[in-house]
């Protein structure tokens, strides 16, 4: 991912922050998911926990909650980001400013490192996650969301109907992302789909639009204001309905014998 594309993802991430959580439904649940999974993998014995991609703090109160006397980086690559998670007063860490594919930390210091929806915005997937694992002290997880290949499939579908390219990016489907974590001696990802709430095209767009999805993937541009319109009709003649396929995982160093 060059640079230039990771200032468009933080600008425009930046000035979703103010009203993101009234449209992050879907986020809320996946944060939730990695928080449950860290509790049943570590209710206790932490004392450092990096969180990747914070965004207005989602996740980052409920580890806050779950592991109070722990020591918490929070980050993400937008500024406005992190100033909105830290307005809230609720949470006794540090908040830096770190593009999670390459965090300035060598080796194994935390114990947890989380992240909820942000591994799908990364250049290479399975470098990053071998690079974040190797921060992991022994016994330590990582545990982490992001999208999978269904997700949005019916507006996708729309798109191919029309003879228009999708901006949504290639997300991976849940074998190829068990085929990364393979290399890691333990290792698991699974799925869960969620239901979007909202019905047509304008719901889904003002719900990208709301939580600042709205940089194309590489390589691709936004549609016109005419092919746009094709779009959404043939999207809301086909009902309308859409779903985020969460794909969530978790990588553990093994414990020092």
């Amino acid at each position: 991912m060059n640079d230039a594309r990771k200032q468009r993802i933080s600008d425009a991430f930046g000035a979703a922050a103010g009203h993101y959580e009234a449209h992050a439904g879907p986020q809320r649940l996946a944060a939730t998911l990695v928080a449950d999974i860290a509790q049943r993998q570590m209710p206790g014995g932490v004392a450092r926990v990096l969180e990747i991609g914070c965004g207005t703090g989602l996740l980052t109160r409920d580890i806050q909650t779950r592991w109070p006397g722990a020591d918490l980086i929070a980050t993400d690559i937008s500024p406005g980001m992190l100033e909105q998670a830290a307005s809230h007063g609720r949470v006794a860490g540090r908040f830096l400013t770190m593009d999670g594919e390459a965090p300035p930390f060598d080796g194994p210091w935390f114990d947890l490192i989380l992240s909820s929806l942000t591994f799908q915005w990364f250049d290479d997937l399975p470098a990053a996650i071998a690079r974040l694992a190797g921060l992991l002290r022994p016994g330590g997880s990582l545990i982490f969301s992001t999208m999978g290949q269904g997700s949005f499939a019916a507006w996708r579908a729309a798109h191919a109907a029309c003879g228009e390219a999708s901006g949504v990016p290639d997300y991976p489907s849940l074998d190829a992302l068990r085929a990364m974590l393979a290399g890691h001696a333990d290792a698991f990802a699974f799925e869960e789909t969620v239901a979007m709430e909202g019905k047509g095209a304008r719901a889904l767009i003002a719900h990208l639009k709301g939580i600042g999805a709205v940089v194309p993937g590489e390589g691709r541009r936004p549609l016109g204001p005419s092919a746009l319109r094709r779009v959404m009709a043939t999207y809301d003649a086909a009902g309308g309905r859409d779903v985020y396929q969460l794909l969530l995982g978790r990588v553990t160093r093994a414990a020092q014998a």
